[in-house]
């Protein structure tokens, strides 16, 4: 891919995100990581809920890597961004990063696999999301 395709979602930390010292905490990354990978499927034209009742396809996450550098804080206000930095035919990378006043909070790298919503087996990542998002990165 010539450039990567790059989104950014803005998250407020609640207190149900934090643990007893008014920290994130940490498996919580794991859902602001999620909701952004959503709505930037969302904002690219795919809902995961058409993708599954039309493709019976779903993206299952196949393997994570996550680095937490500062703690988020309680009613901080965060970006969430991510760049797709590989598609294959049946898989996406991620490369996601937290900020806080453009202080780097945490990165992921997020392998996420095509699967057949039936059989759980990997399968082509549908024509159509390929070639959206092949144009996004061109």
């Amino acid at each position: 891919m010539c450039k990567e395709f790059s989104f950014n979602w803005p998250v407020r930390v609640y207190y149900e995100d934090t643990d007893a010292g008014g920290v994130v905490y940490y498996a919580n990354y794991l859902k602001f990581y999620e909701r952004a990978r959503t709505e930037a499927l969302r904002a690219a034209g795919f809902s995961q809920e058409t993708l599954r009742n039309e493709e019976n396809t779903i993206f299952v996450v196949s393997n994570i890597n996550v680095s937490y550098r500062r703690p988020a804080r309680l009613d901080d206000k965060l970006i969430v961004s991510l760049n797709i930095i590989k598609m294959a035919r049946s898989y996406l990378i991620f490369q996601q990063q937290i900020t806080c006043d453009d202080l780097l909070l945490s990165t992921a790298e997020v392998k996420v696999a095509c699967v057949n919503a039936d059989t759980m087996k990997p399968c082509q990542i549908p024509a159509q999301m390929q070639e959206k998002l092949t144009s996004l990165t061109v």
